[in-house]
């Protein structure tokens, strides 16, 4: 059983950046692809991001390439979330999900473990 905890969200200016972290526990980090997914008010949860096992795989939802990275250290068990140029409209929770032996998907179902999630509230 993984456990994710996710950190880092927080109320940002238009513009700004937050960086947010994702801890794991509870199993073995590096043999999970993992991703980011984000639910904003009202609407359902979608794809953010993700990363291959190694790092070397990496895949964005439209909305958010090239502004937003994801890495991992596998050392310390975490990924992470950089978003730069926030936008409104990045407001939401942000989930991290691992997927076990699995690559960069875009689908929940694929995810077998999710984290609780971090609200990030961007002001215009």
């Amino acid at each position: 059983q993984v456990q994710l905890v996710e950190s880092g969200g927080g109320l940002v200016q238009a513009g700004g950046s937050l960086r947010l972290s994702c801890a794991a526990s509870g199993g073995t980090f590096s043999r999970y692809a993992m991703g980011w997914f984000r639910q904003a008010p009202g609407k359902e949860r979608e794809f953010v991001a993700a990363i291959s096992w190694g790092g070397g795989s990496t895949y964005f939802a439209d909305s958010v390439k090239g502004r937003f990275t994801i890495s991992r250290d596998n050392a310390k068990n975490t990924v992470y979330l950089q978003m730069d140029s926030l936008k409104p409209e990045d407001t939401a929770v942000y989930y991290c999900a691992a997927d076990y032996g699995g690559g960069t998907s875009r689908r929940e179902s694929e995810y077998d473990y999710w984290g609780q999630g971090t609200q990030v509230t961007v002001s215009s």
